[in-house]
């Protein structure tokens, strides 16, 4: 790295232009990772959407299991109770 004479305006007007470029350079790496990240977001909200509505169609035609199951306990209970009636 070579020093600058602070009092010479063209080597400090070009280690200026060498900043900047540095600085768009960076600032551009920034943006592109920025975007990058936002667009990842989208995607996992995007898929949390989906999988909230997948569990949801799934919790509503779950309920008549349990319905059915206790319908089938009642009738064999009173299967039971007309077979012992019977006897």
């Amino acid at each position: 790295m070579t020093e600058t004479d602070p009092n010479d305006p063209v080597a400090v007007a070009l280690e200026l232009e060498r900043l900047r470029g540095t600085l768009e350079a960076g600032f551009a790496r920034v943006d592109g990772s920025l975007a990058l990240l936002v667009q990842r977001s989208d995607q996992t909200d995007r898929q949390l959407a989906d999988h909230e509505a997948r569990l949801d169609a799934l919790e509503r035609s779950r309920w008549p299991l349990s319905s059915i199951a206790a319908l089938t306990a009642s009738a064999g209970l009173a299967l039971a109770l007309w077979e012992i009636g019977v006897r």
